[in-house]
């Protein structure tokens, strides 16, 4: 397929690749090994859409009904709610943070697996494939709660703090997309720890919350899913290296989310998990602001996600060692 007029040229000589420096800049030129032939823009358009499509995945195998609303106009049994694109409820926030952001830094991995070095127009279609699939999904939703949901104050209210919280986590997913998809490695490292950190939400939206109380599948599982985000922290660090400055900052900023955004998470589901503080916006961002300030500095809490993550760094970075010595080769500059 023929190139796209401003995708950059590759040197043809073999060492000329070989004998560039490392670099963390943005878009810097892959090995000349590695350079695939640019892809259409309408297949970066379908990859976006694909990823956000992925992000949605968990939801969207449970079956997409609607969660119980306590505001919902008339009495409903739960497998008669309306399908819905996103599971919509104060008590599914941090999960609809999950299913977008998910989707973003998919598409954006793809895009960085592929060694694309894509022009613009690229990476345009990439993102818009990505803003179709999730604005959709965001539309579709609120027209359906909207329309279910009875009159009042008190409906508006809850639908504008489900709704905002969709759009924070759009916004914010767009952000991690370009980071993962052709940022320097640094930027990379921290658009992944942001995914890794939300994952344990993403699987668990796959899960049938009845399942988890009538079988044996939460005496194991569970457990499990805590050590999800440390794991592909540590090997998002692994993969990043400390090779420069940048990296190893980017590796401390990714254990420090590690242990903020936890904390961060808990304290929403507590203070919008409840019906009552949703009227009283003053006592909702105190119990917000006091479970966020308990949950950080708890060490049992805190801890042992972060040795994980370090071990699983640690090992990582002991291992391409050993690779990259016995081929003789390089560290990556992507």
């Amino acid at each position: 397929m023929p190139a796209e007029p401003s995708d950059p040229i590759v040197p043809s000589v073999p060492t000329a690749a070989a004998a560039a420096p490392e670099s963390d800049a943005p878009g810097a030129a892959a090995p000349a090994a590695d350079v695939r032939p640019p892809f259409a823009w309408w297949t970066w358009f379908l990859i976006g859409a694909g990823g956000a499509i992925v992000g949605l995945l968990p939801w969207l195998v449970t079956g997409a009904t609607l969660p119980l609303q306590n505001l919902w106009a008339v009495e409903t049994l739960p497998d008669d709610m309306p399908r819905t694109l996103l599971p919509f409820s104060q008590y599914e926030l941090v999960t609809v943070a999950a299913l977008l952001g998910v989707g973003a830094a998919a598409a954006g991995i793809a895009f960085r697996a592929l060694r694309a070095r894509a022009a613009a127009r690229s990476r345009f279609a990439l993102v818009l494939g990505v803003l179709v699939v999730q604005l959709a999904a965001i539309v579709q939703t609120t027209v359906v709660v909207a329309a279910g949901l009875r009159d009042g104050t008190e409906s508006g209210l809850y639908l504008g703090v489900v709704l905002g919280a969709a759009a924070i986590a759009f916004a914010a997913g767009l952000i991690v997309l370009p980071l993962i998809g052709w940022g320097p490695r640094a930027g990379a490292l921290i658009g992944l720890a942001l995914a890794a950190i939300v994952s344990t939400s993403w699987i668990g939206a796959a899960i049938d919350p009845v399942m988890l109380v009538t079988t044996d599948l939460s005496t194991w599982l569970l457990p499990v899913l805590r050590w999800v985000p440390p794991v592909l922290v540590g090997v998002a660090i692994a993969w990043c290296g400390l090779a420069t400055v940048g990296r190893a900052i980017a590796a401390v900023v990714s254990l420090a989310l590690l242990w903020v955004l936890p904390a961060l998470i808990t304290g929403v589901w507590n203070a919008f998990g409840s019906r009552v503080l949703l009227r009283y916006p003053d006592e909702l961002v105190d119990q917000l602001v006091g479970v966020f300030r308990s949950a950080l500095v708890q060490p049992e809490l805190v801890l042992p996600p972060l040795v994980v993550a370090v071990v699983v760094a640690a090992l990582g970075l002991a291992l391409g060692a050993v690779l990259r010595g016995r081929r003789g080769g390089h560290p990556s500059a992507g």
